[in-house]
C-alpha cells in the first residue's frame, strides 16, 4: 500500500477544565515561553507538511480562544466540544468528514510532541488500514490497589504494558463510526484507541518518546518548559 500525501486532517479535543491544575483557567490556555500550551500542541502537528488542517473543539463558553492568534490561522477550525472527550472528538470528526482519509486525534494539554515521534506514527497511513497510536513502554513496578482502599492487592506484570500517549492516527471513516457505536452502546471510551478496540480492531502501537508529557498537574507546567527549551531553545529564551 503506497503512503499518500496529503490526506490528514488533524483533531484537537479542548473542551475540558483541567480542574486538576487548580489553575484559573483550563490548562491548555496556561502559557509557556510566551504561548499557551494549546498553541505549541498545534504548531506541533502543523509543523508537519502532510496535516491539511487541525480541527479544534472548544467548550461553548470558551472565552480564551477568540483572543489567541490561533483563532485568526486559515489552518485551523473551531468546533463546539462536548461533556466528555468521545463527543468532542466526534464533533471534530463530523466536521472533517470528507475532507481527508485520515485523521491524527492529539491532546490539546500535550505540548511536546517529537517530529520524529510524528513522522513514525504517519508512516502508517503506507502500510495499515487501521492505523495507531504513540505509546511509550511502562518502565515503572506497576501496583493494583484493593479497592477502594489505599492499599495493594498485587502487583501488575509490566511486560507488554504501554502508556497510551497521543496523537493517534486513524482511517476517519473507521473512527468515526467505531466512536459513535461505542457512545450509542455505552462504552467506557477513555481514549480514541479504545473505541477501536470495542469494536473488535488491534491499532498498532508506535514506541515513542516518554516525554511526550500530557500537562495534567501543576508540578508538569515546570517539566513541560524544560522540554519544550530542549525541543525549540531560541523561542524558549
Amino acid at each position: 500500500m503506497a503512503p499518500s500525501c496529503a490526506d490528514i486532517i488533524a483533531v484537537m479535543p479542548a473542551a475540558g477544565i483541567g480542574s486538576r491544575m487548580q489553575s484559573e483557567c483550563p490548562k491548555q490556555y496556561l502559557t509557556i515561553g510566551g504561548k499557551t500550551i494549546l498553541e505549541h500542541a498545534v504548531d506541533a502537528i502543523l509543523a508537519h507538511p502532510r496535516v491539511q488542517k487541525v480541527i479544534i473543539a472548544i467548550s461553548a463558553d470558551d472565552r480564551w480562544f477568540p483572543t489567541l492568534p490561533l483563532a485568526a490561522n486559515p489552518l485551523v477550525d473551531v468546533v463546539t466540544g462536548g461533556a466528555q472527550r468521545a463527543d468532542s472528538v466526534l464533533a471534530g470528526l463530523q466536521r472533517a468528514c470528507g475532507q481527508a482519509d485520515w485523521v491524527l486525534v492529539h491532546d490539546a494539554a500535550r505540548p511536546c510532541l517529537h517530529q520524529d515521534d510524528l513522522n513514525r506514527l504517519l508512516a502508517l497511513t503506507g502500510s495499515s488500514k487501521t492505523g495507531g497510536i504513540l505509546a511509550a513502554p511502562v518502565r515503572d513496578t506497576m501496583k493494583r490497589g484493593e479497592p477502594g482502599k489505599t492499599a495493594i492487592a498485587h502487583t501488575v506484570e509490566r511486560e507488554d504494558l504501554w502508556h497510551a500517549l497521543t496523537p493517534q492516527l486513524f482511517p476517519l471513516a473507521l473512527l468515526h463510526d467505531c466512536l459513535q457505536r461505542a457512545l450509542d452502546e455505552g462504552a467506557t471510551i477513555t481514549d480514541e484507541a479504545s473505541a477501536l478496540e470495542f469494536c473488535g480492531f488491534h491499532p498498532q502501537l508506535v514506541s515513542a518518546r516518554a516525554d511526550n508529557i500530557k500537562v495534567t498537574r501543576p508540578e508538569d507546567l515546570a517539566l513541560a518548559a524544560f522540554y519544550l527549551s530542549r525541543l525549540n531553545p531560541k523561542e524558549q529564551a
